[in-house]
Order: structure tokens, then sequence, then C-alpha cells
């Protein structure tokens, strides 16, 4: 993972201090592209233990169109918990301890964050036993899941561009138009949070499929690991299903950025040697991606350094 550890060296040396949405600041670059040969092992972080099993869960997720963190938090998987939270805490039917700037103070303040890990815990709790519940506040808007399953045409009908691009991959390979894109302007103020990655291409050439990411807007310390996991594994799996080898990863980035909280955890990181790659495994008996479920994806020699914490910026 040389790619990663560049980035991370680049935006060091040649970031911009630059304010953000979530007030905690970050050192950024423009423009940025890393290339990973997915057939030299799975590019999972090996300078920092990363929850392959969380990315797996997630993925799914977007796979089969969901956009509500139910069965998210059913798989113990609490990667989207904080939007979904941040509705409830702020609906006129939440009558708890105030959570307004929860993220920020919980990082700041221990008796603030005792107070919001119980509500988080109640949050939960509720989200998986009342549906009422969890259909009200649970739901993140048309997110990930549902433009690439669900895309609102203006006939009224929905365009299943996951699907269609599999068959298109299929049919017509050399097509230069094999392309999801999940930035769909009319809705992005309806999505809790806008896409962070929001268009990726496949080509296939030679027998093996590479995909491309761009993504607008990239936390390099917590996020990136997990993109880079994520689209390497969906390429793998749409490979499968089009009976191709897999090519390239290739990750294009916008807004490149280290958050200013996250710098102390970065140079432990950058201070560690990378480790052999594992290997993904994937249950050969079930045919499409569209039936995967987390038992039958796995890795295999993963290895890793310690994990490395950090807050999230929300």
């Amino acid at each position: 993972m040389k790619q990663y550890l560049d980035l991370c060296e680049h935006i060091l040396e040649n970031g911009t201090k630059k304010e953000d949405r979530t007030g905690t600041g970050t050192l950024s670059v423009f423009g940025y592209q890393m290339r990973y040969d997915l057939k030299k092992g799975f590019p999972l972080m090996t300078t920092k233990k990363t929850a392959f099993r969380l990315i797996v869960s997630e993925l799914l997720w977007f796979i089969k169109g969901d956009t509500n963190v139910k069965s998210l938090i059913a798989d113990n998987n609490h990667i989207w918990d904080e939007w979904a939270f941040g509705q409830w805490v702020s609906s006129k039917e939440y009558d708890g301890p105030d959570m307004t700037d929860f993220g920020r103070r919980a990082q700041k303040d221990e008796e603030f964050a005792v107070l919001y890990k119980e509500q988080m815990a109640i949050f939960q709790k509720n989200i998986l036993e009342d549906d009422a519940f969890a259909e009200k506040y649970g739901d993140l808007g048309p997110v990930y899941g549902k433009q690439w399953r669900s895309w609102q045409a203006t006939t009224g009908e929905t365009i299943d561009q996951l699907k269609n691009v599999i068959e298109a991959i299929k049919k017509n390979p050399d097509s230069r138009r094999h392309l999801v894109t999940a930035w769909n302007p009319e809705f992005v103020e309806d999505m809790a949070l806008p896409p962070c990655h929001t268009m990726f291409q496949f080509y296939v050439a030679d027998g093996k499929l590479s995909c491309q990411l761009y993504q607008r807007s990239a936390d390099v310390f917590l996020g990136v690991p997990f993109n880079i996991a994520s689209y390497a594994l969906l390429t793998h799996l749409i490979a499968r299903e089009c009976g191709l080898d897999v090519g390239d990863f290739v990750h294009t980035t916008g807004d490149t950025h280290l958050y200013l909280n996250h710098m102390d955890q970065v140079k432990e990181q950058l201070s560690r040697t990378p480790k052999e790659l594992p290997t993904l495994k994937v249950n050969e008996d079930v045919e499409s991606i569209f039936d995967l479920t987390m038992n039958d994806i796995s890795i295999e020699g993963y290895d890793p350094h310690p994990r490395i914490s950090a807050p999230v910026a929300v």
C-alpha cells in the first residue's frame, strides 16, 4: 500500500490548510490519483488494521439498494449511525439531553461523551426494535443504494444502474459507457450525506476488468482505506460475474484531505512498514453479486499492524 502512504506524505508536504463543514479543519490538496494492480493482492491497509467485515457489510448494503441503517446496525456495522442519529436528535420528537453539535462536543467533553453514548445506545435499540422508528429516523434519504439501484427517471420509472452496467459489460465489453453515478443533483439536499464517491467507470481489456472511481471528497486517514477496499471488492465481484479477471483499481480524488485532528495518527502510520497484501476469497457456489451475503466473502493472509483510532468528523 505504498501508493496510499505516498498520498499521506504528499498532503503533509504540499497541503493547504482549509476550513470545512465539520469545523475541524483540514490539510488539503486538489486532484490526486492512485493505481492498484488487483492481481498483486487485495488492497486492504496493512499499516493499520482495517475492518474488512464492515467494508463487506456496507458494500452489500449499497448493492441491495438499501438506504436504512437498520440492516447495518443488525450487522453490528455503525459506519452510518451518526448521520441517522443526527436526524433523530434534531427532531421535535426527541426529548433527551441536548445533542447539538454532538460530534465535536463528544470529542472534547468527557461528561458529554457519556451522555452521547447513552443516547446513541437508545437510538440503536429503537432502530432494531421499532419498525416505525426505524422507517422514520433510520432512513438516510436517496443515498448510494438508491442511486445505484433505483435512480429516479423523469418518466417516473427507476433505472437500475448497477444491474445495467453488469449486463452491458457482458454484452459489449469494449463500450466506453460502463458508468454508475451516485451524484443526483435533484436529490442531493435530501441525502443525509451527499455522496463522496460520486461516479465509477469500468473498462475491459485483455480479459480483465478495471475500475476507476472519482471521489469528490476524500477523508484520507479514515475514509480512503475503506473506499479503496470497497471498490476493489466491487471490481472483483463484478469481474467474477462477468467471467473476467481483475485488472486495476484507479482511485481519482478531488478535495483530498487529512483532518487536522488526525495528524498524530497519520505520522504513526507512516512510521510503519507495509506488509504483504491479503487474498480475497468468494464463495463460488453463489453466482450472482445480488445473492451474496457476509458469509460468502472473506480474506486470507491478513496480518496488519495494530489499529489506530481517530475521531470521525461529522
